[in-house]
């Protein structure tokens, strides 16, 4: 079940609770999934029973236990629990089920996914300073408001809505992709650093690890036909590390390779986790929405991060090694790689960064 899928799933419940008398209230539009909280567990959050308390003059906890006997019936949810004033915790069936869902899901939409109707019909307006900073962010979020079905002006004089903190000097020597990333990545009430560490060929730039994971989606995308297979998405086929090593705050070995480095694709754990790339990639949507909506591409960057951070411990075991034929694991995470990159590519590309196939 994809994210899209349990959201439909949770609108469901609400409207059958209403049809059956158990509430008043008229169903929301859309139904927000997130990572659970503090205090949460499971797969996924939302917080619908706290925003229909009200007009349906109940409480939280009351809606939360209808919803949730609700949930509880349908396919792929394997349990709901509530926790603190009424969110949902939902639980489902098998992680592979769900990222092999996410992966389809991506691969169909490719560089499009995420993107959907939150602003349909609106215009957004931007009344930025003539300043450089301000421009390129304007241009961002016009971009990203798009994707939402929006539409952005762009227009210049007072009263300003859109002020980020200015550039402390010109960006133009750092080209034009590292320069965009220095004015973009950080928030903008932050001060951009215009330096040439932006143009490092290391781990240790974060524009470098993003688009060095695309370009290597893209390299193995070409040596996977070289081999004669090709994507195809299913179960990963890792081997469960639970008792092997301690952890780390990310569920990897301690003595593994982290993000960004080769290494264990898959956390160790008491029982399976998710894979690593599961939140951020499903977390997607929700990121462009809020990026459109709060104006705020430097959300988007950062999330784009996230994601290459979590991709690149995949890459390593992506083709057979030696003598080892390509077997259905190898496409599985062939699959899961190319998904990843279709991400980044959609993401840099709305950032107005060019995404490479060779770095």
């Amino acid at each position: 079940m994809t994210p899209a899928e349990l959201s439909r799933t949770v609108l469901d419940a609400v409207c059958r609770a209403v049809d059956a008398g158990e509430l008043d209230v008229a169903p929301p539009e859309r139904v927000t999934l997130t990572e659970p909280g503090p205090g949460g567990c499971g797969d996924f959050a939302t917080n619908v029973a706290l925003r229909l308390a009200r007009p349906a003059a109940r409480t939280p906890l009351y809606v939360a236990d209808i919803l949730r006997a609700r949930l509880l019936d349908a396919d792929g949810v394997r349990d709901v629990v509530v926790t603190g004033p009424g969110f949902l915790n939902i639980s489902l069936r098998a992680h592979d089920d769900l990222l092999t869902g996410l992966v389809r899901e991506i691969r169909a939409r490719g560089t499009e996914y995420g993107h959907g109707d939150a602003l349909a019909g609106r215009t957004v307006v931007l009344r930025v300073p003539y300043e450089v900073r301000a421009e390129v962010v304007a241009d961002a979020v016009a971009r990203i408001v798009a994707t939402q079905g929006g539409r952005a002006e762009i227009e210049h004089g007072e009263p300003v809505t859109l002020r980020p903190v200015p550039a402390p000097e010109d960006p133009a020597p750092l080209g034009p992709d590292a320069a965009r990333w220095a004015l973009l990545h950080p928030a903008p009430h932050d001060r951009p650093r215009i330096t040439a560490d932006h143009l490092v060929q290391r781990e240790i730039n974060p524009l470098f690890r993003v688009r060095y994971a695309h370009a290597r989606v893209r390299a193995l995308l070409r040596n996977a036909d070289d081999l004669g297979f090709s994507p195809e998405p299913g179960e990963l086929g890792f081997a469960d590390q639970a008792g092997t090593a301690d952890a780390d705050e990310r569920g990897y070995p301690v003595d593994a390779p982290g993000p960004g480095r080769p290494g264990a694709s898959r956390p160790v754990s008491g029982a399976a986790r998710p894979h690593p790339l599961q939140t951020p990639l499903a977390d997607h949507p929700r990121i462009l929405q809020t990026a459109a909506t709060a104006h705020a591409p430097d959300r988007l960057a950062r999330h784009l991060l996230t994601v290459a951070d979590a991709l690149l411990p995949l890459l390593p075991e992506v083709l057979p090694v030696g003598e080892e034929k390509p077997g259905a694991a190898h496409r599985a995470r062939l699959a899961l790689a190319e998904a990843a990159g279709a991400v980044l590519a959609g993401g840099l590309s709305l950032l107005g960064i060019d995404a490479p196939e060779h770095l």
